[in-house]
C-alpha cells in the first residue's frame, strides 16, 4: 500500500475542510502540528465539495481550499465536485 496525504495551515479557514475530509475518509490519520494540519491515507483520499459545504454552511468552490494547501502526495484527480488523490498501481 502507498500512502496519500493532504497538507494545511492550521487556522480556522481549514478547520471545516479538514473536518469534512475526515467525516469523507473515515480510515484517514490526522496529524497535527503548531503550524500545520496533515490528513493521511492508504491509496486514496477524496474532499467533496458537498461536505465541506456542510461545514462550511456556504458554497465552497474546491480551488478555495488551494490558499492554505503547503502540500500533497499522490496524483491528482480533480473535477467541480471532488478533489482526489490516488496511487495507480
Amino acid at each position: 500500500m502507498s500512502t496519500v496525504f493532504i497538507a494545511f495551515q492550521a487556522n480556522e479557514d481549514t478547520r471545516p475542510i479538514v473536518n469534512a475530509i475526515l467525516r469523507d475518509n473515515p480510515a484517514a490519520t490526522l496529524e497535527e502540528a503548531p503550524a500545520l494540519v496533515k490528513i493521511n491515507a492508504e491509496n486514496r483520499l477524496t474532499v467533496r465539495r458537498e461536505t465541506v459545504e456542510e461545514e462550511l454552511g456556504r458554497p465552497f468552490n474546491l480551488q478555495e481550499m488551494h490558499v492554505n494547501l503547503i502540500t500533497i502526495s499522490g496524483n491528482i484527480e480533480e473535477d467541480d465536485d471532488q478533489f482526489t488523490l490516488s496511487w495507480a498501481h
